[in-house]
């Protein structure tokens, strides 16, 4: 079976794991917790990174960290994995859906101001699949508006928008280190911005509200949130770190490949990678169209038969039972896409041979 992405470890992952296990540090506190916030944030470029037990925790505790909460509205595509639609309702707000391009499979910023309103606090781009969503059309609309910006970078680790790392740009940006992401954790995420006061803020919340009094005790002002990391995985964290750039140029090689050999296939439309971006190609993603021999679930099913296995692309989330009746512009290229795009095998260690089978049999 060729999986469709699993983990690439071959660091010093078992060695920093190790290193807690010795010394008994394997909880939410220890050394490699802030040394994987520091490198972190070093590697995007940022002021600061605050872990989190997820990248759901950290999409709930940027909403909870600007306060966005009940009567607010946030505009979020609905082509996208649930997690950041649910972290909305979970802090009592709405969702607001908005349509995706064609092309690149992102939140269109031409249609965000029409949806827009005077409950409208936030704007939530998901960087889906790796590519980014034009974000300087989608600033000038939030400075505009001044509406706040959380960026759901948790597919794009390792993806540029004009030579500024996605989930940067923002004013929080979000990331995921599941087990089939670029870097993994096991599981864990984390939240970024260049904001002292908003850093603090969020590491405040997600770990309890916690105060420490002179006598030791614990007080706790306000509601908080139990989102930390364990020391050993921010062990695992770190080691995986160190060997990122090697996964982007494995991953951007690997989708180079891909182009080639699917590039004159009828029926088979490639995604794009925009001159203002660089795609980290997290997955690599197709649309099957009508002129291609069999639909795409089809396809699915032969790749099945050859021990390949490939993903749709998510449903839409408006459709879905607890979002009926939500607010949202026309879906059009959200229903067509959902319908017809499709994810290929994509990991880091995926080889040549892997590839050209896959694209062998989509050819045929």
């Amino acid at each position: 079976m060729i999986p469709l992405c699993i983990p690439e470890i071959h660091g010093n992952e078992w060695k920093y794991v190790k290193e807690c296990l010795d010394t008994n540090w394997v909880s939410s506190v220890g050394s490699y917790v802030d040394k994987f916030e520091k490198d972190f944030a070093n590697f995007l470029n940022i002021n600061k990174s605050v872990v989190t037990m997820n990248g759901t925790a950290a999409l709930a505790l940027a909403l909870r960290t600007l306060g966005i909460g009940e009567g607010d509205e946030v505009i979020v595509p609905s082509l996208t994995f649930i997690s950041p639609v649910n972290t909305i309702k979970y802090v009592g707000a709405e969702p607001v859906f908005i349509d995706v391009c064609r092309d690149t499979f992102v939140m269109d910023a031409e249609k965000i101001e029409e949806l827009i309103t005077k409950k409208t606090k936030a704007i939530m781009p998901v960087h889906i699949y790796g590519h980014p969503v034009d974000m300087d059309k989608l600033m000038d609309i939030a400075n505009k508006y001044q509406l706040y910006v959380i960026e759901d970078a948790t597919e794009a680790l390792g993806s540029y928008y004009k030579n500024k790392a996605v989930g940067t740009i923002g004013h929080i940006g979000c990331f995921s280190f599941n087990g089939n992401k670029l870097i993994t954790t096991g599981a864990g995420g984390m939240l970024v911005t260049d904001s002292e006061k908003l850093a603090d803020r969020a590491k405040f919340l997600s770990t309890q509200t916690k105060v420490v009094t002179e006598n030791k005790a614990f007080y706790h002002p306000e509601i908080g949130y139990n989102y930390r990391m364990p020391n050993l995985l921010a062990a695992m964290g770190c080691a995986q770190l160190e060997n990122i750039q090697e996964y982007i140029k494995a991953k951007r090689e690997n989708a180079e490949l891909y182009n080639k050999l699917l590039c004159n296939v009828k029926g088979i439309t490639l995604s794009v990678e925009k001159e203002w971006v660089s795609n980290v190609q997290w997955l690599y993603s197709i649309v099957v169209e009508d002129e291609y021999s069999i639909t795409r679930d089809e396809l699915i099913k032969r790749l099945a038969e050859n021990g390949i296995e490939s993903r749709p692309f998510f449903m839409a989330v408006h459709n879905m039972p607890p979002f009926k009746g939500s607010k949202h512009g026309s879906m059009k290229v959200t229903e067509e896409l959902e319908e017809r795009g499709l994810n290929l095998p994509s990991s880091v260690s995926l080889s040549k041979d892997d590839i050209m089978k896959i694209c062998t049999i989509i050819n045929k």
